[in-house]
């Protein structure tokens, strides 16, 4: 079975993705898929480094720049991610089949923008790690050392969380402890496991 887990920035999707990888399971992770696929040799560096040449130093993504540029802009945004999500697909499906053939029946696609773009269709369940906004926008200022007004150009730039809650079939509710949301993932991983 496929999964898709999405959340939020600072709704605690990282939290949930190395739990279940404790726990045996395959998470194949979009963002880390993401920073091989720009690395030089990579799948989407050279059309990246054509479109954004200003966030590239030495030949190198800089990271922030790049952020700079596509947390303001909607448009450049939607540049990078037509560049960037055919590549970063590809190369999550080839690692979700090498998974498959190895024994694995439980495949955990840890993809933060799941719902914003088409990535719905390679999951057969959606699973969203959930807190209320304002939570989440004190998390991102105190994780991130941002401004108020920082941090909600941030959560502005994904899909508003009580509408990805809406959009979910399973929800991970991450306002209390990390006990409790670890308890929530056990029960989750039993109903995956009985019905898988």
């Amino acid at each position: 079975m496929r999964v898709g887990l999405t959340g939020g920035i600072a709704t605690g999707k990282s939290t949930v993705s190395a739990y279940l990888q404790e726990q045996g399971v395959a998470v194949i992770d979009a963002d880390l898929v993401a920073r091989a696929v720009i690395e030089p040799g990579g799948l989407a560096y050279e059309e990246v480094k054509a479109e954004f040449p200003s966030a590239f130093s030495d030949g190198q993504l800089v990271r922030a720049k790049l952020g700079d540029i596509i947390f303001y802009d909607s448009e450049k945004r939607l540049v990078l991610n037509e560049l960037m999500h055919p590549k970063i697909r590809q190369q999550m499906l080839q690692q979700a089949d090498e998974y498959e053939q190895a024994g694995q029946a439980l495949i955990v696609f840890d993809i933060p923008l799941l719902l914003e773009g088409d990535w719905k269709q390679l999951v057969e369940q959606v699973v969203v790690v959930y807190c209320k906004a304002e939570l989440q926008k004190k998390r991102v200022m105190e994780r991130n050392q941002l401004t108020a007004e920082e941090a909600q150009a941030r959560i502005d730039s994904q899909l508003d969380i009580e509408q990805k809650k809406r959009l979910a079939d399973y929800v991970l509710s991450n306002e209390g402890t990390r006990e409790a949301l670890y308890q929530q993932i056990d029960q989750w991983l039993e109903t995956v496991r009985m019905t898988g």
